[in-house]
């Protein structure tokens, strides 16, 4: 078989192998100007046909080309023409991908690179020189300017926000230097990565004075700097100028705006956006429904966080482990533990591995809901399937067997921490909630013992581990000790806050008058001496009411929220229980029901009036029924009042959900058959009390009249 071809360039003519079994002779013919036609032959037939390949007949052609004479210039072969570039293709229907696919044009790293390794050595030297300005004219003398695509990459390897400035500075200075928008855009995610926003927007001002353009990349970095240095003012203000230039947010930019308005708390101006960015043709990845999320979650919008959910699965969006726990954490602020709990198994459904985060979140909602069981059961599967456990969630799981009850299983997880083979080591706060569960257990031995490990180990002490062994010590009578775990504590360093001052008036409210309550007042001396001071006041009778509310304002004002109302209780108790004047409980009764300490105290209806006392002490408690049964005496006086009496009267101290709870029901009901007061529990209902308006009337006249009281 012979293939002739005629051209200018030499002609070749070769038999083609697959067609021609028997192989026969090959003839090459050449055709050009000064060149003859050369004739070779194939391996001779009686050779096999396997015994030759195509580069066994191609051998003599390329001895034979290879070797000829050089053709004139006019006649060499035009070398092949270059392949124009692989187009990238891009659909104005749909975004920029964001990121390119790994194995899209892969290149060797910086500093692998041969033709970089100079460049790489300055930027080395430009990262360690203490004096970047000297440093850049040591390496650019006058008339030798970096290249644009040198600087750009020098700059972008300098980590420190000061050098990126001084940089590009120094490109300023430089004559003709092709100073673009992407040489600002690099400067300013340095300065976001520094917290640097005063900086930030001044760079902004000057690329707006310079005529340089802000494109979506520039006003993306501006608005994501001010959102990190919390300067959401700022972030909104450049999102709307970035509007008016017509530019459209990418989604980055939108998420960074919805995450500033949902931490401003404008959820309106939240959704509004999303619906007009959606409609504008965006696409909301993980982060704007992580955003959304929390959002809700944190006003506790139950129906937000089902609107995130929905939208999510209309749009195909798969959440990955962040949304996943944003939603999580958010069902359990709106109260909905079951949610959370199916949301945690679509997510291991999904093959996502919960992490440490996404375990804590829901050991910390099922404790809040007292969802014991599930969370045990929620342990179990961590152990088997060897999820991840750190120190925080074992605390966790601690700290939500504190708040329940569960001695044993608390014992068990703390066993397991102390195993070698565990990362997670007991801390200060794991110790804590050890003697937290013993205290509240009635066990002050394992407590001292437990609190005594703490020192033995040199595990750091902290305030709440004292709070509640001195809590628990006063219980049991133990003053001694009390005070001297109090003299532990200060020795080491700890600072007694306002929860260990309440705590050293509960204890001072439950001793008895003489050397045990001078050394409580000794050590309260010392962590709060104006706590002490009104205790005096308050058993000094010649000291007004005036006073008395000046001196209890004052401390009120200085303490946290949370203690002022045990503050108030204590003080109540201890008035009752230590020979104070009768009126100073009452007094400060009043005083409480003042500032707002008892919210709810008294509730009427028409058909009953109540009294709810389960925010109070015991000491509190009584004082509370004796005035509220004195103030229904005086309306049984008035005659004409007697008639809006309603039909019934309930009392509610409430039942304790704790294990270990005792709750005001046990005392009340003692206190309630002391003054034969017609209330009875109701069945049904632990911590309920009630009576009918005939029956406590007919009391109150044998209670409160002149003739009982002088009969008393």
């Amino acid at each position: 078989m012979v293939l002739l071809c005629a051209s200018t360039s030499p002609t070749i003519s070769i038999p083609h192998p697959l067609l021609s079994p028997l192989k026969p002779p090959a003839t090459f013919l050449c055709h050009s100007s000064k060149t003859s036609a050369v004739t070779a032959s194939s391996p001779t037939a009686d050779q096999t046909p396997s015994s030759s390949s195509l580069s066994d007949q191609l051998l003599p052609l390329s001895l034979t080309l290879l070797t000829s004479q050089p053709t004139s210039p006019s006649a060499t072969v035009a070398p092949p023409p270059r392949l124009p570039a692989k187009p990238t293709w891009t659909n104005p229907s749909k975004p920029r991908p964001t990121v390119l696919a790994l194995r899209r044009q892969p290149r060797p790293p910086f500093s692998h690179n041969p033709s970089l390794r100079p460049l790489t050595a300055l930027s080395r030297t430009l990262r360690l020189s203490p004096d970047l300005p000297s440093a850049l004219s040591a390496a650019f003398p006058p008339g030798h300017s970096p290249s644009r695509d040198d600087a750009l990459l020098l700059l972008n390897s300098l980590r420190s926000w000061q050098k990126s400035l001084q940089f590009l500075d120094f490109l300023r200075s430089l004559p003709d230097f092709p100073l673009d928008t992407i040489f600002y855009n690099v400067v300013l995610k340095s300065l976001r990565a520094g917290h640097q926003w005063h900086h930030v927007e001044r760079l902004a001002g000057e690329m707006i004075d310079a005529s340089v353009p802000l494109d979506n990349i520039t006003y993306s970095t501006i608005i994501t700097a001010a959102k990190r240095c919390r300067r959401f003012d700022g972030a909104l203000r450049w999102f709307e100028r970035m509007y008016r230039t017509g530019l459209m947010p990418d989604e980055v930019t939108y998420s960074a705006v919805l995450d500033v308005y949902a931490r401003l708390g404008h959820r309106e101006e939240v959704v509004t956006l999303y619906e007009r960015a959606c409609a504008s043709g965006w696409r909301p990845d993980a982060v704007a429904f992580s955003v959304l999320g929390k959002m809700f979650g944190e006003a506790g919008d139950y129906d937000g966080i089902r609107y995130v959910l929905k939208e999510m699965k209309d749009l195909g969006v798969k959440p990955n482990a962040v949304v996943y726990n944003t939603l999580i954490q958010a069902t359990g602020k709106a109260g909905k533990p079951g949610l959370a709990r199916s949301l945690f198994e679509e997510m291991v459904a999904a093959g996502l591995s919960p992490n440490e985060k996404t375990l804590t979140s829901l050991i910390k909602i099922y404790g809040k809901a007292r969802w014991s069981r599930d969370a045990l059961e929620l342990w179990e599967r961590m152990k088997s399937n060897r999820w991840p456990m750190d120190f925080i969630l074992y605390n966790t799981l601690l700290s939500m067997c504190a708040d329940l009850g569960l001695e044993e299983e608390a014992e068990k997880l703390f066993e397991d921490m102390r195993r070698p083979d565990r990362y997670a080591r007991p801390d200060s706060w794991s110790y804590t909630a050890m003697i937290n569960i013993y205290g509240s257990g009635g066990k002050p031995d394992r407590a001292v013992k437990m609190f005594e490990e703490m020192l033995e180990k040199g595990v750091e002490l902290n305030v709440m581990s004292c709070t509640c062994l001195i809590q628990c010590l006063g219980k049991a009578r133990r003053i001694g000790d009390a005070v001297r775990v109090f003299e532990t504590a200060t020795e080491r360093g700890i600072r007694p806050d306002d929860r260990l001052c309440g705590c050293l008036l509960s204890v001072a409210a439950v001793c008895e008058e003489g050397g045990e309550t001078d050394m409580v007042l000794g050590c309260l001396k010392k962590a709060n001496n104006r706590l002490v001071g009104l205790l005096k006041m308050l058993r000094d009778e010649q000291v007004g009411f005036g006073e008395i509310k000046d001196e209890f304002r004052g401390i009120m004002n200085e303490a946290a929220v949370e203690v002022r109302r045990p503050f108030c209780n204590c003080l109540i108790d201890i008035c009752r229980n230590q020979g104070h004047p009768s009126r100073r409980a009452n007094e400060l009764l009043h005083l409480g029901n003042l500032y707002g300490l008892y919210p709810g105290l008294h509730a009427r209806k028409s058909e009953e009036w109540s009294l709810d006392l389960r925010s109070l002490s015991v000491g509190a408690a009584k004082t509370a029924f004796e005035e509220w049964m004195k103030s229904l005496w005086d309306s049984v006086v008035e005659e004409e009042e007697e008639e809006v009496l309603p039909f019934s009267f309930s009392v509610y101290t409430g039942s304790g959900t704790h294990k270990f709870s005792q709750g005001l029901a046990s005392s009340f009901t003692s206190h309630l058959n002391e003054v034969a007061a017609p209330f009875r529990q109701v069945e049904d209902k632990c911590g309920s009390f009630v009576a009918s308006k005939e029956d406590l009337v007919s009391w109150l006249r044998a209670t409160f009249s002149p003739a009982a009281v002088v009969n008393a």
